[in-house]
């Protein structure tokens, strides 16, 4: 290290420390999540081949341990990720120690908080029901006063740089956190009801765009711009190579990030969702194949000539097959997207496929990778053992090989049973449980590679464990650089013309925040407030306040992770379901149900399908109705009381979203609910089952029952 007194071509050199302890701490987060998530992964696969593997239990169904799987997956495990890559690099690359000790723990703190909120609430059923944002609001307002906190620490350590540019790693940093923030918030708008119940502020048609504006978005600005932000800098530093192409990372940074946020619709193709969303959905997705594919390659060619390296390096392993995962999911997303191919993959098991793609191979791997390169280096040691790095990777390469390729296979399989037709016009596989007992055998297979994927991962903790062991932690790392107070960014003749905004990033992070709300803005504003685009229908009607219950209760329970409410406009389903589902349908809907994936038929024709004691041995035991369902009994809807001390404040939150019930109707509503209820019990007991009126069982019923009645098959009136 030079003498911070000398002077290097007539600069003085300041000394500084770089903090390792921020870095050690999510670090060790990230392995500790990581471990866990997967676990509670493994266990909702063999859940589906083994139900009883709930132990019986109401915590631990499919239904509610499903979220807490995908949350602990993205937000404890890449999260953490993503703070420990981001605090080690952008001291390096800014060369300054982080704004703030302080704020960097609050974020840690805060964050592990969080966390186990989401570990203690999801499993006890207080969820939102939308997918990556199950958590309810006052989680959501910790998550967005956190995000700030890391914002502030990051934009300080900017501002306070030692570096005059700002390298490209540090675009997607900033790009990541506004554009997270306003995902965030926008689509959290809820209307509290208790502590932890509310319903969205948006209602079906609405709520299904921003949703999956925020849902796509989530994996774009979460799962992917900040780890592009990660593969810039640890690549080039693991290799020990510039980055390929300059050029081509600011072309890949800008078209991504304004072509991205437009995508979100295409998870929302065939369904309610006005037709011309849809299209610009599809249209942007196709575009964003281009600069997806350009950060791949400028990824992979930083490699040239080093492939013996990458031989040689489990590290480079890792981060070859993570960028390769990365092109993979990022071709196979707008491909997916195409109207064509996604009327066959849709609430198929081929997209949770496409889904692990990106979630074991690009940040499973790259995270890996980062740990095996950056743990040994803050302790001052080599890596214990190369040998149990590359079992890793073999075991985990061969995991993900044994995950999606039954998924894929599954996916195909579903789609042709789904739509295969007898030569005489009838559904050849009428009843959905055929599709579902095909697929048992690919279920095990998937389970055994989420397991391979598992021990691949622990065997990581311990080699890392040993690193640690062998080596002395270094806290404080010293550092030396040039200060950069007092000096004008002047720009210099010959300079390429992004040299500017680099030396902003103020003014980068406003045109990063301009170039994501364009998108966001043409397709929302439209849909709320261009009322032609979802016809209101006459004869739909609020809810009951006992189906408000019952919804409720099937929000807790999380029925809509295995059974969509959209039946689209397909034969098939038309043959299997009834008529297609209309956007003036789910006008009442706060949230919306339609659904991802479809373990489990479409409910939303099965009100007045079955009688109501159908329902009830359903849930008693699903085999009943059902033999061979992979579907969990639900006991515990038949011993609890249904509160209906909440009835009240549902009504009136609802009346404050515009569901128009009469006024004052609150305090009349249980007076409703009680005689709706004693309708079902009589109703029961004509098939000789005796139940009390104020059991959770009666409301879900009533639920059911209300489901897709609104309309009439062959005619429908719109205003």
């Amino acid at each position: 290290m030079e003498n911070p007194n000398t002077e290097e071509q007539g600069v003085k050199l300041e000394k500084f420390n770089y903090d390792n302890t921020i870095v050690r701490k999510f670090a060790f987060a990230t392995t500790l999540w990581g471990v866990v998530g997967m676990t509670v992964g493994l266990l909702i696969a063999f859940q589906l081949i083994f139900p009883a593997l709930n132990f019986g239990l109401e915590y631990t169904t499919f239904g509610r341990i499903r979220p807490l799987h995908t949350n602990a997956v993205i937000f404890a495990f890449v999260g953490n990720g993503i703070f420990a890559g981001v605090y080690y690099s952008l001291q390096r690359l800014c060369k300054a120690r982080i704004f703030s000790d302080l704020l960097s723990n609050i974020n840690f703190w805060g964050w592990q908080l969080i966390i186990v909120s989401a570990a203690l609430t999801l499993p006890l059923g207080l969820t939102t029901s939308k997918e990556y944002a199950e958590l309810e609001w006052p989680i959501d307002i910790a998550i967005a006063l956190i995000w700030v906190v890391f914002g502030i620490n990051l934009i300080g350590t900017i501002l306070k740089r030692r570096e005059r540019h700002i390298y490209v790693a540090i675009w997607f940093y900033l790009a990541t956190f506004v554009t997270v923030a306003v995902l965030h918030i926008v689509n959290s708008f809820e209307l509290p009801v208790s502590l932890f119940k509310s319903y969205s502020w948006y209602a079906g048609v609405q709520d299904a765009l921003v949703q999956w504006w925020y849902g796509h978005n989530a994996v774009a600005f979460f799962l992917t711009t900040p780890y592009l932000g990660l593969m810039y800098y640890f690549i080039p530093k693991a290799a020990n190579r510039p980055i390929y192409s300059y050029r081509l990372s600011i072309i890949h940074f800008w078209a991504l990030i304004f072509i991205y946020i437009w995508a979100g619709p295409h998870h929302l193709l065939y369904t309610s969702l006005p037709d011309w969303a849809q299209s610009l959905g599809v249209v942007f997705s196709i575009m964003l194949i281009a600069p997806s594919w350009g950060g791949m390659l400028n990824g992979l060619l930083t490699l040239r000539g080093a492939w013996d390296r990458v031989r040689e390096s489990p590290v480079l392993k890792f981060m070859v097959v993570a960028v390769t995962a990365y092109g993979m999911a990022t071709l196979e997303g707008p491909l997916l997207s195409l109207k064509s191919v996604n009327a066959i993959t849709h609430y198929t098991d081929w997209i949770i496929a496409h889904v692990h793609v990106g979630g074991l191979g690009w940040n499973g791997f790259l995270t890996f990778g980062m740990l095996y390169w950056l743990i040994p280096r803050i302790y001052g040691t080599k890596l214990h053992s190369i040998k149990l790095a590359n079992f890793h990777f073999w075991i985990g390469t061969l995991g993900i090989i044994f995950y999606v390729f039954p998924m894929y296979w599954g996916g195909l399989t579903q789609s042709l049973m789904w739509k295969e037709f007898k030569p005489e016009g009838i559904l050849l596989y009428r009843n959905f449980l055929d599709t579902v007992l095909q697929l048992i055998p690919l279920y095990a297979l998937r389970a055994i590679g989420g397991l391979l994927y598992l021990v691949g991962v622990i065997s990581m903790v311990y080699n890392l464990l040993l690193t640690a062991k062998s080596g002395v932690f270094i806290k404080e790392e010293e550092a030396f650089a040039p200060s950069l107070k007092n000096e004008k960014f002047i720009p210099h003749k010959g300079e390429y013309w992004h040299r500017w905004i680099e030396r902003r990033p103020v003014q980068l992070t406003i045109l990063a925040l301009v170039a994501i709300l364009i998108g966001g803005i043409v397709e929302m504003v439209p849909t709320f407030l261009v009322k032609s685009n979802i016809p209101t229908i006459t004869s739909v009607k609020p809810y009951t306040p006992l189906e408000l219950q019952g919804r409720d209760i099937y929000i807790r329970e999380g029925c809509n992770a295995c059974h969509s409410q959209m039946i689209r406009p397909f034969r098939s389903e038309t043959e299997r379901y009834g008529e297609y589902s209309k956007a003036g349908e789910f006008v009442y809907d706060h949230p919306f149900l339609w659904g991802s994936k479809r373990t489990g038929p479409d409910l939303h024709r099965v009100g007045e399908k079955y009688p109501d004691s159908w329902h009830y041995r359903h849930m008693l035991d699903p085999t009943l109705t059902s033999p061979g369902s992979i579907m969990p009994p639900y006991p515990w809807l038949f011993e609890d009381d249904l509160d209906k001390s909440t009835t009240a404040a549902k009504i009136r939150a609802m009346q404050t979203l515009g569901v128009p019930y009469e006024k004052g109707y609150d305090k009349v509503a249980n007076k409703d609910l009680e005689k709706q209820a004693s309708q079902i019990v009589e109703s029961l007991k004509k098939d000789e089952i005796t139940v009390m009126a104020d059991k959770e069982i009666v409301a879900l019923i009533a639920y059911l029952q209300r489901l897709g009645t609104d309309i009439k098959v062959d005619q429908y009136s719109q205003k």
